[in-house]
Formats: structure tokens, C-alpha cells, sequence
């Protein structure tokens, strides 16, 4: 039990840390939005001063999408950072046109900005906000400790930019639905390829080599979940609170 966990500890810490961070980013997202619609009371008005906060993180989003397919020569076109809203009720805050290739050539453009944003995030988290500091007094329950960090940290150079940039990137590195469009064929791929290894017998061989530099990746992108689901939890509960306020001061309710 304690092999297989060493080999696959990083697939658990990216699901330990990826379910709270959805969660957490899409209720964030709807308390912002509602904040906007209580002060503004015009859905469009709410949608462009959502889409300006997030936009820095937008921007690199797209761009990520855009220079990878070119460096792939993948041909592309329009390329967008104004919000949209879609038939499905979602807010569509930006989009870059490419021309449909082969699968890996796709999947990559799609990953992009997962893998430039976690770039940033674990750079800025840990070089500038050091919010490994912040988790180990958030799971050791020291409340004392967690407020003297916030304290001091609140206090250096910049650590409001980095906090707002590193905040809105990693709120907008996770690849929507259309990127991931290619990744359900590899995945089945690379379930094929993974049965006749361990059909062939080489099924230790791959355990003990090439499944520890994949369990390695997983857990950078597990640091980077980690990250980012931390920030969320930070803003989750104010701004909850904001849109409760104002709620029951303005008189009005959003559904």
C-alpha cells in the first residue's frame, strides 16, 4: 500500500486539491458577479466590470492558446477578450480561433493555459505571497500563528499585485470544455497503451521507472491546485459576506 502510494500520490493530491478549488471558483465567481449586479442592477454593466477584473488572467489564457499554436503551426484566427454570455448561462470572457489538427498538436494548444498560468502561480505563490506558510497554519489550525502571518505578509512590497495577479490567473488557467475537447481520445490512448504494457509484462518496469517522473508532474500541478485553491478560500468568505450586505441593505435578492 505504501509503494503504490509513493507512485501515485500526485493523481490523489491533484484530486484532493482540484474538487475544492471548482467548487470554490465557481461559487466565487458567482458571488463577484452578484456584487456587481446588486450595485449596477444591468446585467451587462456587471458582465464587462467582471470581465475587467479577470482580465489580466483572460489575456494570458488566450495569448497561452494563441502562441502555442503558432509555434505548432496550427493556423489561427479571431482572437477575443470581450465578455460574452453563452446559451448555457455561462460567461464566456474570451476565445482565440484555431484551425482543428491532429490530437497531441490539439490537446497541447488546449492545455496551454494550464501550463503557462501554473508557471505563474507556483512562481508568485511561493516567491512573493510564500502561501506555504499560510496552508501549514490553515491545516494545523494554529488561528494565532495564521493571523500573524496574514499581518506580516500583507505588509511587504507589492503583495497586493501579486496577490490580485496571481489570484485572476489562477482563477482562469483551467482549459474550458472546447479545450479539453481533445484530451478524452488521448486519455482513451493512453488506457490502450498502458493494457499492452501490462499485457507484455512490462507492467514493472513502467511502475518503477516512467510512472515516477508522471507521479512528479502530478504533483507540481498538485502545488499548483493547492495554490490556487487556498487564494479562493481566502476571498470566498468576505465576499460572501459583501453580497449578503448588500443583499439585505439594497433589498434585493439575485437568483
Amino acid at each position: 500500500m505504501e509503494q503504490f502510494l509513493s507512485l501515485f500520490d500526485g493523481f490523489l493530491l491533484c484530486l484532493l486539491f482540484l474538487l475544492p478549488l471548482l467548487w470554490l471558483q465557481r461559487g466565487l465567481h458567482r458571488e463577484i458577479q452578484s456584487i456587481f449586479l446588486l450595485i449596477t442592477r444591468r446585467v451587462d454593466i456587471s458582465y464587462v466590470i467582471f470581465a475587467l477584473i479577470f482580465l489580466p488572467g483572460v489575456f494570458l489564457h488566450e495569448m497561452s492558446h494563441y502562441l502555442v499554436a503558432r509555434l505548432l503551426g496550427v493556423r489561427t484566427g479571431r482572437f477575443s477578450l470581450l465578455p460574452k454570455p453563452l446559451d448555457n448561462g455561462r460567461l464566456q470572457l474570451g476565445y482565440v480561433e484555431t484551425s482543428s489538427s491532429d490530437l497531441f498538436r490539439d490537446a497541447l494548444i488546449g492545455a496551454a493555459p494550464l501550463l503557462t498560468g501554473g508557471a505563474f502561480v507556483i512562481y508568485a505563490g511561493i516567491y512573493h505571497l510564500e502561501v506555504q506558510n499560510l496552508w501549514g497554519s490553515l491545516t494545523g489550525g494554529n488561528i494565532a500563528e495564521l493571523f500573524a502571518y496574514l499581518t506580516s505578509m500583507v505588509k511587504a512590497p507589492d503583495f497586493w499585485v501579486w496577490f490580485y495577479l496571481t489570484f485572476v490567473i489562477s482563477s482562469t488557467m483551467l482549459p474550458s470544455a472546447s479545450d479539453r475537447k481533445a484530451w478524452r481520445p488521448l486519455l482513451l490512448i493512453g488506457i490502450l497503451i498502458l493494457g499492452i504494457i501490462l499485457l507484455a509484462g512490462a507492467g514493472t518496469w513502467f511502475m518503477t521507472h516512467l510512472s515516477l517522473y508522471v507521479n512528479e508532474a502530478m504533483r507540481t500541478v498538485a502545488i499548483v491546485f493547492g495554490i490556487s485553491s487556498v487564494l479562493h478560500l481566502i476571498l470566498i468568505l468576505p465576499t460572501w459576506l459583501i453580497r449578503i450586505g448588500l443583499s439585505r441593505f439594497l433589498g434585493l435578492k439575485v437568483h
